[in-house]
């Protein structure tokens, strides 16, 4: 275990700016994570506390260090779907990438196009795949969006057969069979819906799960179906000005009342990863007190955010251009942000979704630093 500390970061020097510029991270190519780690549990853990800024290199499978034996770890519970689809145009032959995005009813789909400019209304398209599926474009709705119609329904089941699994573009190879197909999903997931993986949750294991639970620690599951959004760049230099994607996200009555009572109990609130986050501050109130819900959230955190129930944060490294650094720049502190991603690339972590995980502790309880 290596302890390496900086200076404070708790008054920010940039705290007037409100530039990506801010954020400017160069992460080298080959630590672009292509591959998951061989075991989920041997990726490596990078521990930040956020009121020193010291930092600790440690191994995922040791998470247990870092956790309080009344803690409430916070889930979010979405399964990835086999949401990508290759077609070619039925008049011109012409390729297509379809990402599926939401489904609608049976036979129809919201659905990101590429390129757009070929997905024109009412254009007929073949799926490639061994099955005779075709899709007709009905609507064309911006920012490279479709409704789409298939010519038989298309469910979870079906997808299984003829998409493949959505690997982000930074991942410059195909799905392996048998690979992604577990990889890429969290061993608790459940809710079919997700276009992409709550990452942060990909180096639990169910050992790791059933060790800390005998120690008292609960875990609550909450749901945000992750969209192809989570993906899209801050392109405006001011990032207050950038237009988040909505998601739809669920908290049950069961999870709700469980947090709320873990917090009047004096429990810290764990989320794994920025998606549940978003999830428990878009159902709070002014409070903290989390409210059961089933709607759409497009909660923009950035820093200047004031957090009103997550005590701690277990998440991946993110693209130095996306509102996902921001959230946790908001809740660790910008500076204690660059620090790390510096420290980690110097060490040479692994980013991005298949690769390693931070650890970010705001509130402490008891004295587990040493």
């Amino acid at each position: 275990m290596n302890l390496v500390s900086h200076s404070n970061s708790s008054s920010d020097s940039f705290s007037d700016s409100f530039s990506m510029k801010d954020f400017n991270i160069s992460i080298p190519d080959e630590l672009i994570a292509q591959y998951p780690a061989e075991k989920r549990e041997e990726s490596c853990l990078l521990v930040l506390y956020v009121s020193t800024g010291k930092l600790v290199d440690d191994v995922f499978k040791n998470i247990g260090r870092y956790l309080e034996d009344n803690d409430c770890i916070v889930y979010n519970n979405a399964r990835v779907i086999h949401a990508r689809l290759y077609g070619r145009k039925i008049d011109t032959g012409g390729k297509l990438e379809i990402l599926l995005t939401q489904k609608i009813n049976d036979s129809e789909w919201l659905a990101l196009t590429s390129p757009y400019k070929r997905a024109k209304r009412g254009i007929r398209v073949k799926i490639e795949s061994d099955r005779d599926i075709f899709l007709e474009v009905l609507e064309r709705l911006g920012d490279g969006i479709c409704r789409i119609r298939f010519s038989e329904p298309v469910n979870y089941e079906t997808l299984r057969d003829i998409g493949r699994v959505p690997l982000p573009k930074y991942i410059k190879r195909e799905p392996v069979p048998g690979l992604d197909d577990k990889r890429y999903q969290t061993v608790y997931s459940e809710k079919n819906g997700a276009v992409a993986s709550p990452t942060a949750g990909l180096h639990f294991t169910v050992n790791i799960i059933d060790e800390l639970k005998k120690r008292g620690i609960l875990f609550v599951p909450v749901t945000l179906y992750v969209d192809w959004g989570t993906f899209k760049p801050v392109r405006e230099e001011d990032y207050r000005k950038h237009k988040i994607h909505s998601e739809r996200y669920e908290i049950s009555e069961k999870s709700a009342e469980t947090i709320n009572r873990c917090r009047k109990e004096g429990r810290r609130i764990v989320c794994v990863g920025t998606t549940s986050v978003r999830a428990l501050e878009s159902a709070s109130d002014n409070s903290g007190f989390v409210k059961p819900v089933k709607g759409e959230t497009d909660l923009y955190i950035y820093p200047g955010y004031r957090f009103k129930v997550v005590d701690a944060l277990i998440t991946n490294f993110h693209m130095p251009d996306s509102t996902l650094i921001l959230l946790v720049s908001a809740f660790a502190g910008r500076q204690n942000i660059i620090a790390a991603y510096r420290h980690a690339i110097e060490n040479k972590y692994r980013f991005f979704s298949y690769g390693d995980a931070m650890f970010i502790i705001k509130n402490v309880r008891k004295n587990i630093e040493e």
